[in-house]
């Protein structure tokens, strides 16, 4: 037969397991606290670091537009300076233009010494009248001569 349960006689509630669920929550409302700590830290530095990254592109870009403008400058000034210049000689009769020189030892460079016109880099003309001729220096040490 079932005896009639008394209000005192009533099976305890178990608190235990709530109390365990109670602190477990709160540890891991605590860690989540701590890891939202951690991201905010680390979205701050990284926000900190496209701010000096965009700070450094705009300093790159603001030096290449001083470059860019310097070259311009600079192209503008070479060609204000560039003068045509015609020289010839004129000796007994005769008249040697230097640009007809030029393309002479240009020939002689190309086509006799199989030589590229890009690999000069320098001629030097020493005209002789007196010995009717044009000696020159390529590079500094390719040398030849031209009767005029």
């Amino acid at each position: 037969m079932k005896r009639a349960v008394k209000e005192t006689e009533k099976p305890a509630v178990k608190t235990a397991p709530v109390a365990a669920a109670k602190e477990t929550a709160v540890e891991k409302s605590e860690a989540v606290k701590t890891v939202a700590k951690a991201a905010e830290k680390t979205v701050k530095a990284a926000e900190k670091t496209v701010k000096e990254a965009a700070k450094k592109v705009e300093a790159v870009k603001e030096e290449t537009k001083k470059t860019v403008a310097k070259a311009a400058e600079k192209k503008t000034a070479t060609e204000k300076k560039a003068v045509k210049e015609t020289v010839y000689l004129q000796y007994m009769g005769k008249e040697v233009d230097k640009d007809d020189l030029m393309k002479q030892i240009k020939e002689i460079w190309t086509k006799q010494m199989k030589k590229k016109v890009g690999e000069m880099k320098s001629v030097t003309l020493y005209l002789k009248p007196e010995e009717n001729k044009v000696y020159y220096v390529v590079n500094g040490d390719v040398t030849g001569s031209l009767e005029i």
